[in-house]
């Protein structure tokens, strides 16, 4: 396939990705996959597609301030804790097997769909005066930095599991906290890869423009169309990547 070619594929991949990436999650397992076709060895796919993924995620944090909906200094303090876990989970990027991991994954997927569906709209912004429980939003995230750091593919999803459960806040406000913790974490962990010399430059710009750009609208569709399109999109983002994890097709 000429060089051309490939430049106009992962830029319209990554608009769908970023897309899905900003209102549910699981972008990644469709970039990942056309990196390592176009023949990178998986570990400078991995580091490739962290250039896109931070890009895009900076895209939607405009996106969502834009559209007023931002609390960056809740987001700011949420995001520290994932930092420390995606350094490690980096770190050792090229060194554990995932398979395993991946398919457990693919089965707690299928308990997030239930999860969205059977539950009820959150209403309520954030409070500090309800500290029912909401402690155990820190070592989650420390636990969703090192995946994150690790692998990426699907972390999404565990924020938003995270978040909605832990947090008690609606879904438009879990995407815009979703998107800046991911910024975060993911600059340490482009780092390190950089560092090693595992990012593809070309690519992963290329990559980033298209990601950025299905970022930009996928805030806007968030805010705009609020919960109900929200929960439509993650629920069958979801259901694909867990069939996809479990290695059904």
């Amino acid at each position: 396939m000429a060089d051309y070619l490939k430049l106009l594929l992962l830029f319209g991949l990554g608009s769908i990705a970023g897309f899905i990436n900003v209102n549910a999650g699981g972008g990644s397992a469709l970039t990942l996959p056309i990196l390592i076709f176009f023949g990178m060895e998986g570990v400078i796919a991995n580091g490739t597609n962290r250039i896109a993924i931070f890009i895009q995620n900076l895209s939607a944090i405009a996106s969502f301030h834009n559209l007023d909906v931002h609390q960056f200094k809740l987001s700011a303090r949420l995001a520290i804790f994932t930092l420390p876990g995606a350094i490690i989970g980096a770190l050792v990027a090229t060194k554990i097997n995932d398979e395993w991991f991946q398919r457990i994954l693919g089965i707690i997927m299928f308990g997030i769909v239930l999860s969205i569906i059977i539950s009820p709209n959150r209403k309520a912004e954030y409070n500090e005066s309800k500290k029912e429980k909401r402690w155990l939003i820190y070592p989650l995230l420390f636990g969703i930095g090192f995946y994150g750091g690790f692998i990426q593919t699907g972390v999404g999803f565990l924020i938003i599991m995270a978040l909605y459960h832990t947090l008690k806040i609606g879904m438009v406000r879990v995407n815009m906290h979703k998107v800046f913790i991911i910024c975060i974490y993911t600059l340490p962990a482009l780092i390190i890869f950089i560092w090693t010399g595992n990012v593809n430059w070309s690519y992963g710009l290329c990559l980033a423009a298209g990601m950025a750009f299905g970022a930009w609208w996928g805030a806007h569709v968030a805010v705009k169309k609020g919960e109900k399109a929200i929960r439509t999109i993650l629920a069958f983002s979801i259901f694909v990547m867990s069939i996809k994890l479990l290695n059904l097709f």
